[in-house]
């Protein structure tokens, strides 16, 4: 995986924390919260996209699509969530909340299989090197 540089990373980090904050305050004032979840979503999920995969493992690279259609549904439940508030026809109630659900389970999912299965590549590479 593609390591991303310090300004990267601290940007990739604070758009998790507005993620949370932002999601935890849309229940307590929802008049704000959509634009701080918003704007962690985007930094979240855009340094995400940034972090590449070069290898040829099938398995990461099927995992690596799936932490990107979890970042993907970050984004969109954003959208869902200024369509709560401003009563859009077909987000009057949470939905955002279904889609922030799916897209944490593959985040998470992702976040403990990844760094496995790279370890398990390097493991593979250093003995077939050593032959």
């Amino acid at each position: 995986m593609k390591q991303l540089n310090s300004l990267q990373n601290w940007i990739y980090r604070l758009g998790g924390v507005f993620t949370i904050v932002g999601a935890m305050l849309n229940p307590i004032e929802n008049s704000f919260s959509p634009y701080i979840y918003s704007f962690g979503a985007l930094m979240f999920a855009s340094m995400q996209m940034l972090q590449g995969y070069e290898g040829s493992s099938i398995t990461i690279r099927r995992l690596r699509r799936q932490q990107l259609i979890g970042a993907t549904l970050l984004m969109f439940s954003g959208v869902a969530m200024f369509g709560n508030i401003y009563h859009l026809r077909y987000m009057q109630r949470n939905e955002w909340m279904i889609l922030l659900l799916i897209a944490a389970i593959l985040e998470l999912y992702t976040s403990f299989r990844i760094p496995n299965e790279l370890q398990k590549e390097k493991r593979k590479n250093s003995s077939a090197e050593e032959k």
